[in-house]
């Protein structure tokens, strides 16, 4: 059972820090509400294993009991007990394992192993614990086991670890675990954690050293017209030569000395647009308009409407294959989906199926699916749907593959064409005049 630490203040005001084992932190910061505490810090030191054996009844335990029911201790005003050197190592260790991707799609995809060997939850979740090495993450793990032992959903636990499962893979699981069909949602999960890997590091393949030369640039370009570009002006008037620096040199150089006697101008510009951008972003229609954004956005907004399209056909599908009406099979699979625009059509649809109308409409009406992929739901509806949205998502992988080809492929010219600006820029602004006094020519003016 997990250990843990927590410091917590009572309705007088006073801090109290206690060392306690619970199932969950969950249950942890239940309990302490329910007895009137408002928990501050709660941090996992530990855990001991479930197939510990029962500690004996007999006197020598009564210290034990003793101190689990007096190890609260008043903090204010008083000097703190001191950290045994067993819970600094077991603190220390717990915060320095940071849970990674790594770790996530390893546990994935052994769970996904475990269950297609026809394991149950409890099974699984035992053997997964016991191959874990990782202390925070097997902690975590153990929560997930005590709320399926309790009989909860994995996934309402996993939603109170949302800094480490992400949103759309809690409500994979959440789909599978309603549907009855965990493990085909395990497998979408694994699909869809290699996948976001994959993708992302593709991207950052190409966009870290693209940044990188670009900031290398834009250093260069303002250090040498901060220290070169004077010591070049100052050889020209100290010679007498009527030569001068080109005249975008000398204004990028006017530009660059106001804007370093009065740097808080732009940037209270900038940090008031970017509040002002954010504030309207957290409205529900600022929200509304920055999802359509994402769909329509150049480059990018067709895979994006894509991978949601096709995790909401793929949940579908699994609560369809189910037994479930379609109208209960959008209610569940709109968990996935995160975009206010795609969840306002999903409801539209469903409301369009309450007054008997067509729950395909709202997604043709919307023109960001493809005419391809409306025709095979119609198809489907008229015929055998689960078989159709089979096709429909084997067609939308190969849409999605290809937008991401087009991305790999716009994407290096786009960082190319910004590097190749700031270049030209840097060329024109502080090499013209490195050469144009390496030449010498402004000699011959100085001479006549």
């Amino acid at each position: 059972m997990p250990e843990y630490m927590y410091r917590a203040v009572t309705k007088q005001g006073q801090i109290v820090r206690n060392r306690v084992e619970q199932p969950s932190k969950n249950n942890l910061i239940k309990m302490l509400k329910n007895n009137d505490l408002l928990p501050i810090e709660v941090i996992q030191i530990g855990y001991k294993s479930r197939k510990s054996k029962a500690n004996r009844r007999n006197v020598i335990d009564i210290d034990e009991v003793m101190q689990a029911s007096n190890s609260a201790t008043i903090m204010q005003g008083r000097t703190a007990n001191k950290q045994t050197a067993r819970e600094k190592f077991n603190i220390a260790l717990s915060v320095g394992q940071r849970i990674t991707e790594r770790d996530l799609i390893v546990f994935t995809q052994n769970f996904y192993l475990l269950k297609k060997a026809n394991f149950n939850n409890i099974h699984a979740l035992n053997t997964l614990i016991s191959s874990t090495e990782n202390l925070s993450f097997k902690g975590v793990i153990e929560d997930i086991l005590a709320g399926v032992e309790a009989g909860e959903y994995m996934y309402t636990t996993m939603e109170y670890y949302s800094d480490i499962f992400p949103y759309i893979y809690i409500n994979m699981i959440k789909v599978g675990e309603l549907s009855g069909s965990l493990t085909k949602s395990l497998e979408q999960a694994v699909k869809y954690l290699d996948d976001t890997t994959t993708r992302n590091r593709k991207i950052k393949s190409i966009l870290i050293p693209n940044i990188g030369q670009f900031v290398a640039i834009i250093a260069l370009l303002i250090i040498g017209t901060i220290y070169v570009l004077p010591s070049i002006q100052d050889v020209f008037m100290q010679m007498g030569s009527s030569a001068t620096l080109p005249g975008i040199t000398l204004w990028f150089m006017d530009f660059l000395d106001w804007l370093m006697a009065y740097w808080y101008l732009p940037v209270g510009v900038i940090l008031a647009i970017i509040g002002g951008i954010i504030a309207y972003i957290n409205t529900p229609k600022g929200k509304y308009n920055w999802h359509y954004f994402k769909y329509k956005a150049p480059v990018f907004g067709r895979l994006i409407f894509g991978i949601d399209f096709s995790r909401l056909m793929r949940a579908m599908l699994l609560n369809l294959q189910n037994g479930m009406r379609i109208q209960e099979a959008l209610e569940v699979s709109k968990s996935v989906i995160k975009n206010y625009v795609m969840l306002s059509i999903i409801e539209t649809s469903i409301n369009n199926l309450l007054i008997g109308g067509s729950w395909i409409e709202p997604f043709e009406n919307s023109g960001l699916c493809r005419s391809m992929e409306i025709e095979m739901l119609k198809i489907g509806m008229q015929t055998d749907l689960p078989e159709m949205m089979e096709k429909l998502l084997d067609y939308m992988d190969v849409d999605i593959q290809e937008s991401l080809n087009k991305i790999m492929k716009v994407l290096p010219e786009i960082s190319y064409l910004f590097v190749g600006i700031v270049l030209i820029f840097l060329v024109v602004v502080v090499l013209v005049p490195c050469i144009q006094l390496y030449m010498g020519n402004w000699l011959i003016d100085a001479l006549v």
